[in-house]
C-alpha cells in the first residue's frame, strides 16, 4: 500500500471512530451543537479522504488510461470522473 493510500485509511478510520462517539453522544443525549461539530469533523475526514483518492486515482489510473492507445478507454475514464465529480458536488 502506497503512503497516499495509508493516510486515506488513516482518515477513514478516524472518520469511523468519530461515527462511533457521535452515536453515543447522541444516546447520552449530549448537547446538540457539540454533536454538530463532531458530525462536522467527520465530513471533513471524509472529504480530504475523497480528495486524496481522486488524486491517486489521477495520477495513476487516469494517467495510465489516457496513455493508452485505446480511445475507448480514454472516453470511459473520462465519464467516470465525471460521474464522480458530480456526484461529490451534491
Amino acid at each position: 500500500m502506497n503512503v497516499q493510500k495509508e493516510k486515506t485509511l488513516i482518515n477513514f478510520k478516524k472518520a469511523q471512530s468519530l461515527l462511533g462517539k457521535i452515536i453515543k453522544m447522541i444516546e447520552n443525549d449530549e448537547y446538540c451543537v457539540d454533536i454538530m461539530q463532531q458530525d462536522l469533523a467527520v465530513i471533513g475526514l471524509l472529504k480530504s479522504a475523497n480528495q486524496m483518492l481522486m488524486e491517486g486515482h489521477l495520477n495513476d489510473c487516469f494517467k495510465k488510461a489516457m496513455s493508452s492507445a485505446s480511445d475507448k478507454r480514454k472516453q470511459e475514464m473520462i465519464q467516470e470522473i465525471l460521474q464522480v465529480t458530480k456526484l461529490s458536488n451534491k
